[in-house]
């Protein structure tokens, strides 16, 4: 391989492994207040509720 191959080939894994490690670093939970799960508890159990109906 020509030294311009392997140049191309480390540009493109450089590239893909640091907008593999940016998503990593940006991926985050979500910070929910206790009204926020509660609400989402609520709303769940009431869609369970319905699709139990519905069967």
């Amino acid at each position: 391989m020509s030294l311009s191959v392997i140049i191309l080939i480390s540009l493109a894994l450089a590239i893909i492994l640091g907008g593999v490690l940016l998503l990593k670093k940006s991926a985050r939970k979500f910070d929910l207040t206790t009204e926020q799960l509660e609400s989402i508890k609520k709303r769940n159990k009431t869609l369970d509720e319905k699709e139990q109906e519905d069967k």
